[in-house]
């Protein structure tokens, strides 16, 4: 796993409902935990794009419903910044869902576009992505 270059905004607080962009069965996963991520006491945690998050399948195939899976936030509509001074701001919030902690993708096929912050770090999941912006 890279760093990412961009200054990338987080958020997607605690308990936001994303939606899952790939065919792995999921639909709506609800995310409760952020990998890596430490706070002020107090503080909700937050997630952005080339996230790992923990989450919970809220809607989706009825043996996919219940389970708590790793993901990867590949999209967010709160714009943030790039190295090069381009604003980036995608319609919706998604994520794709993962096998394993290794970052390798259950679905083999991601609909709409994926973040190059979310491409660059994790690069299991750019070999599947068709669009990369």
């Amino acid at each position: 796993m890279k760093a990412v270059k961009a200054k990338i905004t987080r958020a997607l607080p605690l308990g936001c409902n994303v939606e899952a962009c790939d065919n792995s069965g999921a639909k709506i996963l609800r995310v409760f935990g952020v990998k890596g991520m430490k706070t002020k006491k107090g503080r909700v945690a937050a997630a952005g794009i080339g996230d790992m998050v923990l989450a919970s399948v809220v809607k989706g195939r009825p043996d996919m419903r219940k389970q708590v899976v790793f993901a990867i936030i590949v999209r967010q509509k709160k714009e943030y910044l790039r190295p090069d001074g381009m604003h980036v701001t995608f319609e919706d919030n998604a994520a794709v869902v993962l096998k394993d902690d290794k970052g390798n993708p259950k679905g083999t096929l991601f609909k709409g576009p994926i973040a190059k912050e979310a491409a660059e770090r994790w690069p299991a999941i750019s070999k599947v992505a068709s669009i990369i912006l």
